[in-house]
């Protein structure tokens, strides 16, 4: 096992002690990983933006659509409407928790306490890779390989703490951070899209 000395080195890249399995310090890949993360939750920024100005378009057409008496058309348009919100409201979740993962990271980068937090944050990772797999492919792939490289990480201050592997798992901790991100995201939802039109909701609901 390696003394604090030798993990200190290492965290700032001045080691001469033999383990890292990367030629790049702990330190600098979690900066890495908070410049990928800061990147991912600026591009949900503009996708987000993007969604909520088609859901405008459409909510306008299933308005139009009831005023003509047009049940059929506005049915049509409500679905449309409810697929884009679903959407919307996972790419916010995404967000906020992508938000709360860059917050951790930089709790590490200040203490070096990377079990407590990382653990956490592997999780939260793992769950946003699966639900975006079908909404936003790419964006499931980098969330897989930042969750691969930060796995490395734990598994080499593992190493240099002597403490066994950790399988990467859904903690309690990291559903937490999951289901406030949700609640967070629902209330947004709330308060940034207008309720649908009653008729054309059940007539969308009808089909």
């Amino acid at each position: 096992m390696l003394g604090k000395e030798d993990f200190q080195k290492i965290w700032a890249g001045n080691e001469k002690v033999k383990i890292p399995k990367s030629k790049e310090p702990l330190k600098y890949r979690l900066i890495q990983a908070q410049y990928k993360i800061r990147s991912m939750i600026s591009r949900l920024d503009s996708y987000i933006a993007k969604m909520q100005e088609r859901d405008r378009t459409l909510f306008e057409r299933v308005v139009e659509a009831q005023m003509s008496k047009d049940h059929t058309r506005a049915a049509m348009y409500a679905n449309e409407v409810a697929e884009i919100r679903k959407i919307t409201k996972q790419l916010i979740t995404t967000q906020i928790a992508l938000e709360q993962v860059e917050l951790r990271l930089e709790t590490v980068g200040e203490l070096g306490d990377i079990y407590v937090n990382l653990i956490p944050v592997m999780g939260v990772i793992g769950e946003l890779k699966a639900a975006l797999k079908g909404v936003m492919p790419e964006l499931s792939i980098e969330l897989g390989e930042l969750g691969d490289s930060l796995q490395e990480v734990v598994i080499e201050a593992g190493e240099f703490s002597g403490v066994g592997g950790v399988g990467v798992t859904s903690s309690p901790e990291a559903r937490k951070i999951l289901e406030e991100a949700s609640m967070i995201a629902e209330q947004k939802m709330k308060e940034q899209f207008p309720e649908l039109p009653a008729g054309g909701l059940a007539s969308s609901q009808k089909s």
